[in-house]
C-alpha cells in the first residue's frame, strides 16, 4: 500500500524565513528588562545589606512550610 507525500502548495522563495512568535515571547522579556532597569537607576531604594540576607530568611522560610506538609 502506498502513501501519499504532501507537497507544498506555496514553494518558499529561497531565503526567506518565516517566524512566528507568540506575543509573550518579546512582551515577558521586555518588561523583564525593563523592571532591572528601574532597579538599578533608582539608588534611592538601596539599603545596606543586613546581617541576615534575604535569601537565607526565604529558604528558611521555604523549609519551615515543606516541614508542614501533612503525610
Amino acid at each position: 500500500m502506498s502513501v501519499r507525500t504532501h507537497t507544498r502548495r506555496d514553494p518558499a522563495e529561497s531565503g526567506s524565513v518565516d517566524i512566528q512568535l507568540p506575543w509573550w515571547a518579546i512582551a515577558l522579556p521586555a518588561v523583564a528588562f525593563a523592571a532591572l532597569l528601574l532597579l538599578i537607576l533608582n539608588p534611592a531604594d538601596a539599603h545596606a545589606a543586613s546581617s541576615e540576607p534575604a535569601v537565607t530568611h526565604l529558604i528558611e522560610h521555604i523549609q519551615a512550610l515543606i516541614s508542614r506538609r501533612a503525610p
